[in-house]
């Protein structure tokens, strides 16, 4: 089968690539240089130069495409409407990557109104996100002209990935963090809960997504939830550090930005992934967070972390 991939030198779409490649899978991935592309070919994807912004190449590669995945900017409404544009009429699929920060509140490190999201809840979604929520819809509406539309909600994400990215985004900024200050921080008190999903398992739903989602199909994707506190005491259990500290959450948007601080580290995100265990059958075999911190961090000693 071909499949056009926009982000598979990141780490949800860089996973799903090398799985399918590992499947024996013809494998396109858009990246933007030349040196990425030597790495994507050594690893079996075919590259395609060229960035987010040409239009016109995504929806040419989406027309080619028997299967186009999402997975480069879930706030890029121009490229995933190229996408749309290629695939029209064709009744193949469209897999979106969205994330589910679309339903994270404005908590500070505090529970919140304890709000847990399913498929079938109408959403909350906060100003700054309603954009993303737009194209979630776009994409889920193209299944009225002849896509096989489907989008597929992280929680946060978790685990090494399989592509040329293995590393995800909270938890090693996180660990990062911890091992550059000899202090494990939590925007507030980190009470905030967000549900958590392993890339492998993720990866699993993609695969099943692929063969089996109706069109107009939206998924969460979790299994099992945490509060930045416990996943903070997971983190300086694994580093050997005294302890997680509170951290006022305008200091931390001085030094980590607002966006980061406030809704990435401080918003509460709690979902739950009813309709892909319903629909598809996905069965998630990882189902702790502070486990995989606790077992895999401390094997990764003096290797470097980073945002992905």
């Amino acid at each position: 089968m071909r499949f056009f991939i926009t982000g598979a030198g990141g780490y949800i779409g860089g996973s799903v690539a090398a799985v399918l490649t590992a499947s024996g899978h013809d494998v396109r991935g858009l990246t933007r240089t030349a040196d990425k592309a030597m790495i994507l070919s050594d690893r079996g994807i075919d590259p395609v130069i060229g960035s987010l912004d040409d239009i016109d190449l995504i929806r040419r590669e989406s027309t080619d495409a028997q299967v186009v995945i999402s997975a480069a900017d879930a706030d890029h409404r121009a490229s995933v409407r190229a996408m749309i544009d290629g695939l029209s009429g064709s009744g193949r699929a469209l897999i979106h990557t969205s994330g589910a920060s679309i339903v994270g509140d404005d908590a500070r490190g505090e529970p919140g109104s304890g709000m847990v999201y399913d498929e079938e809840t109408p959403l909350d979604v906060q100003p700054k996100k309603r954009a993303r929520h737009a194209i979630d819809t776009m994409v889920l509406d193209s299944a009225k002209h002849g896509v096989r539309a489907a989008v597929v909600c992280p929680s946060l994400v978790y685990g090494y990935g399989r592509g040329v990215n293995p590393r995800s985004i909270q938890v090693p900024f996180l660990v990062d963090q911890a091992r550059a200050s000899g202090v494990v921080r939590v925007v507030g008190r980190g009470l905030n809960r967000w549900s958590t999903v392993h890339i492998d398992d993720l990866t699993d739903l993609y695969r099943l997504a692929i063969e089996a989602a109706p069109a107009g199909s939206f998924y969460f994707a979790e299994n099992g939830e945490s509060s930045y506190a416990e996943i903070g005491e997971a983190i300086a259990d694994s580093l050997g550090l005294p302890g997680v500290r509170s951290w006022d959450p305008d200091e931390a948007a001085a030094q980590w930005g607002a966006a980061r601080a406030y809704f990435t580290f401080g918003s509460n995100s709690r979902v739950r992934a009813l309709r892909a265990r319903r629909e598809l059958g996905w069965n998630p075999r990882y189902g702790s967070v502070l486990q995989w911190i606790r077992e895999e961090i401390p094997k990764d000693k003096g290797v470097n972390t980073h945002d992905s």
